[in-house]
């Protein structure tokens, strides 16, 4: 999908990566065991798209409603640098974000799935909604991903962010021998 050159101009921008979890790190599904364990499903090639992103300067910070040692775990595998979780308003987080790292809100993106992240969306220099988000989420987004939630949508406006802004070839040339 070709971007329109608006849309390239609100990437080249962007310093922080903020993401929800569930159904945009992960498909949204949770499994409980019996005994108190909690299963999700990552997609790798998110997990190297934020690797990416650290390599190339740019920070990404995740916003949780739900808590989960799960997300933690995965968070410090993948360069995040500041999770919040059991967030029930995404708002205050962003203003956080936006003191701690120094950056304003046109220089963070977003991605989001589901309703609770419509504020975030309306705020924010670049959001983006997972291919699987709700209509709504969908509706305010600048871009809409063609990759689902947990299956490679945060590494599609990763590999984006990196394109946009001339990074790309510095980060990947190493594999490119």
């Amino acid at each position: 999908m070709e971007l329109s050159s608006e849309l390239k101009e609100k990437l080249k921008k962007i310093k922080l990566l903020l993401l929800d979890v569930d159904g945009v790190l992960t498909d949204g599904r949770i499994v409980y065991g019996n005994y108190g364990d909690e299963l999700k499903f990552f997609d790798v090639q998110d997990g190297f798209g934020l690797v990416l992103l650290h390599q190339a300067g740019l920070k990404a910070v995740i916003v949780s409603a739900k808590k989960s040692k799960v997300n933690l775990r995965r968070a410090k595998e993948i360069r995040i640098a500041k999770v919040y979780q059991n967030v029930r308003d995404k708002l205050k987080v962003l203003q956080k974000v936006e003191r701690k790292w120094g950056v304003d809100r046109e220089e963070i993106c977003f991605i989001g799935d589901d309703l609770m992240d419509l504020p975030l969306l309306s705020r924010v220099g670049f959001a983006a909604a997972v291919r699987n988000a709700v209509p709504d989420v969908k509706e305010k987004a600048h871009y809409v991903t063609e990759r689902f939630g947990g299956r490679g949508a945060v590494r599609e406006v990763a590999d984006l962010i990196l394109k946009a802004q001339g990074k790309w070839e510095q980060v990947t040339q190493n594999y490119f021998l």
